[in-house]
């Protein structure tokens, strides 16, 4: 899959605060997410992303 800064993507496991859908904030060998439902950012690798992505929306 092609990610972009500013896609939303749907993982497989919810954040703590009941979200499955994060906003990529950075691309690279590592992604900065931003946790839709309480803003809480992390930093994956892009290889945990790429096993466990569900869906992605694209930003118009």
């Amino acid at each position: 899959m092609n990610y972009e800064v500013g896609d939303i993507v749907k993982l497989k496991k919810k954040h703590p605060c009941g979200s499955q859908e994060w906003e990529i904030l950075r691309v690279g060998a590592d992604f900065r997410l931003k946790c839709m439902g309480c803003a809480h950012q992390i930093m994956v690798p892009r290889k945990l992303i790429e096993k466990n992505a569900r869906g992605l929306k694209k930003s118009s």
